[in-house]
């Protein structure tokens, strides 16, 4: 019993840790996005699972929006979603897909890291690009903050992944160990991923601090007009 109590005041503990540093975020969309000229928003990754204060919280925050639709690998029944289907944001979309679901404001909340190969986190930022008509939004933790935040395991997620990998496994972390479960990006992976795009968006990357270190980042991206 002592320990399901202190499990689950370990989760809600780190719940609120995240709550507050994704409504941070969210207050930076709000100043750099003009929400009341936004007319749908299609959230990427949606999680079906609402019993986290954290789960979903742009959506929850940017209610303004009138219209919300989904695209997530889980099948998402809440009705605040107009439009859903379940499909993963790495797959390959057809023209009517993209007609239904594209929207001026298209974010994803911590999903990138979660999407596998490097080659994957590039389809999911040109699938976002080609759903949106006006932003992409996508947050992400910080690799190199002192604390990885999935395992709660410090420093060792700075050594090369192959190795870190390797550790999770000796951890008996089997699912974080495989990459396709979690490749966590560094500032200038991002950027490296997003200079691909140099043509299509205009992006800023900002810094989320959490006990004096970078822990997030919030990619803002317009979209160019042709």
């Amino acid at each position: 019993m002592k320990k399901n109590l202190y499990i689950q005041f370990e989760t809600s503990f780190f719940d609120k840790i995240i709550n507050k540093k994704r409504l941070e975020m969210v207050d930076l969309v709000k100043k750099n996005i003009k929400i009341t000229q936004i007319k749908d928003l299609l959230d990427i990754g949606t999680t079906e699972d609402s019993s986290a204060d954290s789960s979903n919280v742009f959506c929850k925050m940017l209610n303004k929006i009138k219209i919300h639709k989904s695209i997530s690998n889980q099948k998402i029944t809440n009705k605040r979603f107009k439009s859903t289907i379940k499909k993963s944001i790495t797959s390959k979309f057809s023209k009517k897909v993209i007609k239904t679901f594209k929207s001026d404001l298209v974010l994803s909340s911590a999903t990138i890291e979660h999407v596998g190969s490097l080659k994957n986190q590039i389809t999911k930022v040109s699938n976002m690009i080609s759903l949106s008509r006006e932003y992409v939004v996508i947050s992400t933790p910080n690799r190199f903050y002192p604390i990885e935040l999935h395992t709660k395991i410090p420093l060792l997620h700075w050594l090369p992944k192959t190795f870190f990998r390797k550790v999770l496994l000796l951890l008996n972390m089997k699912y974080f160990a495989d990459e396709k479960n979690m490749n966590l990006l560094s500032k200038s992976d991002l950027k490296k991923i997003l200079n691909i795009f140099s043509q299509k968006i205009d992006y800023k990357i900002h810094n989320i601090y959490f006990l004096g270190f970078v822990s997030n980042f919030l990619v803002i991206c317009k979209i160019k007009k042709n």
